[in-house]
């Protein structure tokens, strides 16, 4: 009995050991180590907005440093795959989409990694529809101005986007599918790079969240065409929503971005859960919440396993748009 005894305190004391110390209770994360926060996408753009300003606290409640990484490519795909094969050990978090981790698995025939598979969820951020904007100066006020100038235009007017297989590629070829009217797409390696050159005019327009647009839109240097939400935004009440435009087929346009953080598959569930727990509370905050709802994000107070069922659905959604509508990656 005593062997026995010996035995199992000794196998205790060995998985213990086996896993960090935050796994273990409150204590800090192990110092000396940082924290890597990776974003597949460049400065500037939704991800990235966030996971600087999670970022920020997460570190200080952990005792460590979380230092954001950029690795933008292929709608998130080049970074996401980056981030599934690091050590499953609590210091890589990867800041998942819509794109990354249910678009492009449908989009992409060699994708290097599964979006469920490959991870396990952390936090369902929010959800956060776009909306479709033009230059200042542009001549386009409406959503049907839009469509009947792309009819006009050889190739239809230019549509910048963060990459193939982003939210907003997606609702481009949605809008094009559902009017039958043709756009000319045309990808960057992120939403920053994008938004700047509709912003100079050598793009006709973009579909963007209104993180990243909204700044813009509210300084003047871009006007609000129409939102992708099936009811308008409290954030910008004076904008219809695409539905809203009368126009044959796009009565039930709705597109919703969507922000989560995800570790890779295999990352042990006390310290997924120790993650979960301390980006909920930072999340949870009036501070959090209020920047989120300035976003124009609606916040998720989702568990793992809701997340996970959640990511699923949409998997299966965009597979069936992407295959209906016959897109493929540029």
């Amino acid at each position: 009995m005593q062997r026995r005894t010996l035995i199992r305190t000794a196998l205790a004391s060995s998985l213990a050991a086996g896993l960090p110390a935050f796994a273990q209770g409150p204590g800090n994360w192990p110092t000396g180590k940082a924290i890597t926060y990776l974003v597949p996408f460049p400065a500037g753009g939704t991800t990235d907005v966030l996971a600087r300003l999670i970022g920020q606290k997460l570190g200080p409640v952990l005792g460590t440093s979380v230092i954001i990484d950029n690795k933008g490519g292929a709608g998130g795909s080049v970074g996401s795959e980056i981030g599934s094969r690091a050590a499953p050990d609590g210091f890589m978090m990867v800041g998942g989409t819509i794109s990354s981790h249910a678009i492009n698995v449908s989009l992409y025939p060699k994708l290097g990694y599964d979006p469920q598979k490959s991870f396990a969820p952390v936090t369902l951020i929010g959800t956060n529809p776009l909306v479709l904007v033009v230059n200042q100066a542009s001549p386009y006020k409406t959503l049907k101005d839009v469509l009947e100038a792309s009819k006009t235009k050889s190739g239809g007017l230019s549509s910048a986007s963060a990459g193939t297989g982003t939210s907003q590629h997606l609702s481009l070829e949605l809008l094009a599918f559902k009017s039958g009217v043709k756009f000319t797409h045309i990808p960057y390696k992120g939403s920053g790079p994008a938004i700047q050159d509709v912003i100079g005019g050598q793009v006709d327009m973009m579909f963007d969240t209104t993180v990243v647009a909204g700044p813009h839109i509210q300084s003047g240097k871009l006007r609000a065409i129409a939102v992708t939400s099936a009811k308008r935004l409290a954030s910008m009440p004076d904008v219809p929503t695409v539905a809203e435009s009368g126009i044959a087929g796009l009565q039930d346009f709705e597109v919703l971005s969507w922000q989560a953080i995800f570790v890779p598959a295999g990352t042990p569930a006390p310290i997924v859960e120790r993650l979960h727990t301390e980006i909920r509370k930072i999340l949870a905050t009036p501070e959090m919440q209020e920047k989120l709802k300035g976003f124009g994000m609606e916040p998720a107070d989702f568990s793992t396993a809701k997340i996970a069922a959640f990511q699923k659905a949409e998997v299966e959604k965009w597979a069936q748009v992407i295959k209906a509508a016959g897109i493929k990656a540029d």
